[in-house]
């Protein structure tokens, strides 16, 4: 048999091996079996120098031909072959787009933040500002611009984190009042603005009281501004947030910032005023502190008291959330148990 018959029959051979091949692995052993240095095109090619010269480069063209033949049928065999498996891969990994979704679980506000937003979204309907400030605070602004100096024993009242001798973390929102007061220009309008935020106290944590809590002040400063005015706002917060049935009453009370200062009590909201455990059988449920804005604390904000008044007021979201909810313990506003916080969806 000669060289060319050899060839042939070695493509023939090849090819029908080549389209055989169900796999990557067994297309890649028969290209190194056949095209490799040791297969077989590379052993008859060999034989050819027992070839008359004027055969040579005939033969020689033949073997090149098969060879570029069976290394495309090669690359064809084993693109088919990834196409294959690409589609089988496909189809074992498609996407019923029919099937109902999976449900995707959902966060809310905490408690707290629900009762936040509500205040802050009223106020900001009547055109107040809300105004944050720094939980590190200067005594200065926390104590002595609040009409508490050194050594007034109405500082008692704040056990206090102390840091420096000079700055403490804050145990009040007023102080961002203060900073707020030295910076407004009354000359383009009056200053209305609330403050919420954390503050801190050295309190024993228990079932009514925490070393961290939440408080929300408001101001307003402006020219005749009366108790009416403070009592008309106090009226709204109680309605807004307690239900649009609640009434509220005044009891004379001293800050010492505030003069006249009041504890303000909301009619309850269990027994709609009748008396009961909630009340203490009063009918009535103390919920903050307001009064009017002291003239020396003006003074000390570069405010003109003589031309200038307002009103002010300090809530808990903190309790006005245990009191709207029932709930009993501050404690388990802070414990980040899922069960407790999952009862309170999303309200307004």
């Amino acid at each position: 048999m000669g060289l060319k018959d050899k060839l042939t029959e070695l493509k023939k051979n090849a090819l029908e091996e080549i389209n055989n091949a169900k796999d990557l692995k067994k297309i890649n052993d028969i290209r190194v079996n056949v095209l490799g240095k040791k297969g077989p095109i590379t052993e008859v090619l060999r034989g050819m120098r027992d070839l008359p010269k004027e055969e040579r480069p005939n033969v020689g063209s033949f073997a090149n031909k098969v060879r570029d033949e069976l290394s495309s049928a090669i690359s064809e065999r084993k693109e088919r072959i990834e196409i294959i498996k690409t589609s089988k891969r496909l189809e074992e990994e498609k996407i019923d787009v029919t099937l109902p979704g999976v449900p995707v679980k959902t966060g809310q506000p905490h408690i707290i933040m629900q009762v936040i937003d509500q205040i802050e979204k009223l106020f900001l309907g009547m055109g107040y500002q809300v105004v944050d400030g720094p939980e590190i605070e200067e005594d200065h602004y926390n104590f002595e611009m609040m009409n508490l100096p050194k050594d007034h024993p109405a500082r008692d009242m704040q056990d206090t984190f102390y840091i420096t001798d000079k700055f403490l973390m804050r145990t009040q929102t007023s102080p961002v009042q203060a900073r707020t007061m030295e910076k407004h220009d009354f000359s383009k309008g009056p200053l209305k603005m609330i403050s919420p935020g954390k503050v801190y106290r050295r309190d024993t944590d228990d079932a009514t009281h925490s070393h961290q809590f939440h408080q929300i002040e408001g101001l307003v400063i402006d020219k005749n501004i009366t108790m009416a005015d403070l009592k008309g706002t106090l009226q709204l917060i109680a309605r807004t947030v307690f239900g649009k049935e609640r009434e509220i009453r005044l009891r004379p009370s001293y800050f010492p910032f505030t003069e006249p200062s009041v504890e303000v009590d909301v009619s309850c909201f269990k027994c709609s005023g009748e008396g009961c455990s909630v009340c203490k059988h009063t009918g009535w449920i103390e919920v903050l502190g307001a009064g009017m804005v002291h003239p020396n604390v003006l003074k000390m904000s570069g405010i003109d008291a003589d031309v200038y008044g307002g009103f002010a007021f300090g809530l808990g979201p903190d309790r006005f959330a245990m009191l709207k909810y029932g709930v009993d313990d501050i404690r388990e506003f802070y414990l980040n148990d899922m069960r407790f916080l999952k009862q309170f969806s999303q309200r307004g």
